[in-house]
């Protein structure tokens, strides 16, 4: 099975993110000591954020359609140079979209732990990342094994794939894009020990310095485990997210401008592995200073969106388009491949390629409003059932004035 090149192509990433309503602010976040989760005081939703999650899911399908061309056996029966001599240059910097993913991942996550105890968090985790994931997985594996020739992933990977955890175990992804969910979770796994210490703006603050520091050790110290755990080719990019977090909570100051800045150098130095694993895959020059250009206006964009200086796109329906977003990034690849397979020489490509965007964006609403929805409302009363409400006891009225309760004194 084909699969997708570790660093190039995204999410999430997202990867996966939560409600975007921001947490109330307090004073004591502005002091640098409160733990958060003060009286309720949210600022409007950041719609723009959701836009800006399905352009980064875009720019990961256009590269997989379009940019992407190591193939054991194109889709399109020849290289998608041939194909798209004129996009496919452009196409191949569409792994960049991890980046913004990855950015945004960790604006939301620290916005969503803020004022829950670990355990909501752990949860609001699980309920999101997993039913959209498990339905792909089925969707999947059901068009691989039953393509022509079937698949070569073994029955116990595919099991594997169940848990999120196939990378750790040995396992290979039955989607090449399911590389970054592991990135996310070890990002989650990271932050729960900050939120079960209880979040504050010193403690955030400290985590990022720490997580930085690591991230520049870790792949020189020649302990293996420690890059395992710090994942130190995106760290930079989580930390930006967090940061910008911080800033929109509780306003820019010095401190965080020193923390933006380092996050952004330590981001631009991870390019070039990236973009080299990326060449890999594409099989044409892609530049550093391009990428260098795309990575520092995700940053600028994420900055500006935070600071509400993009509040005149915080139109309402976005949150459709960031509700798709993840459910997109899921089933796009493999069955967008086969679809491509069995298709492409009955149409233009162009035509074929936007038919088959639509087509996905159609069934990831669908995935999105009758799967993922529904069992994840599911799976939360299921974890975090409400107690019953306390009965109230019913006043006893006192005696009249004048009347008495017992016998009289005759």
């Amino acid at each position: 099975m084909s699969t997708v090149v570790r660093g190039d192509a995204a999410p999430t990433g997202s990867a996966p993110l939560p409600d975007l309503v921001p947490a109330p602010e307090t004073a004591g976040d502005k002091a640098g000591n409160g733990a958060g989760g003060g009286a309720p005081q949210p600022k409007k939703r950041l719609y723009v954020l959701d836009g800006l999650r399905l352009i980064a899911a875009l720019m990961v399908v256009a590269y997989h359609y379009m940019g992407f061309d190591d193939w054991y056996a194109s889709p399109w029966g020849k290289s998608t140079s041939t194909v798209f001599p004129t996009t496919q240059t452009a196409a191949s910097y569409g792994w960049l979209g991890v980046e913004l993913f990855f950015l945004i991942s960790g604006f939301v996550i620290c916005m969503s732990c803020w004022g829950r105890t670990p355990k909501q968090f752990a949860v609001s985790r699980f309920i999101r990342l997993y039913p959209a994931y498990w339905f792909a997985i089925a969707a999947t594996t059901t068009v691989l094994v039953l393509r022509p020739g079937g698949t070569d992933v073994p029955p116990t990977d595919m099991l594997t794939n169940i848990t999120m955890f196939q990378e750790l175990l040995g396992a290979r992804d039955i989607d090449g894009v399911y590389w970054s969910l592991w990135v996310e979770l070890r990002f989650y796994l990271l932050f729960m020990v900050v939120a079960m210490m209880g979040l504050t703006y010193r403690r955030v603050v400290g985590f990022c310095v720490i997580w930085l520091l690591l991230a520049g050790i870790a792949p020189q110290s020649g302990i293996d485990l420690l890059p395992l755990l710090i994942v130190p080719q995106y760290a930079a990019f989580f930390v930006g997210g967090i940061v910008i977090y911080l800033m929109h909570r509780v306003g820019p100051t010095p401190v965080l401008w020193l923390l933006l800045g380092t996050s952004w150098l330590m981001a631009q130095n991870q390019l070039p592995d990236l973009i080299s694993t990326a060449e890999d895959s594409t099989h044409t020059t892609i530049y550093w200073t391009v990428c260098l250009a795309v990575v520092t206006l995700f940053y600028l964009l994420v900055l500006a969106a935070a600071l509400g200086k993009l509040n005149f796109f915080n139109w309402r329906w976005l949150t459709v388009a960031g509700a798709m977003t993840y459910p997109l990034y899921l089933i796009h690849e493999d069955i967008g491949w086969e679809v491509i397979r069995h298709t492409h020489r009955l149409m233009p490509p162009f035509v074929l390629i936007s038919l088959l965007v639509c087509t996905m964006l159609l069934a990831a609403w669908l995935i999105q409003k009758y799967v993922e929805t529904p069992v994840a409302k599911a799976l939360k009363n299921w974890l975090l059932p409400k107690k019953p409400a306390k009965p109230v006891p019913t006043p006893v009225p006192a005696p009249k004035a004048g009347a008495d309760s017992g016998a009289t004194a005759g």
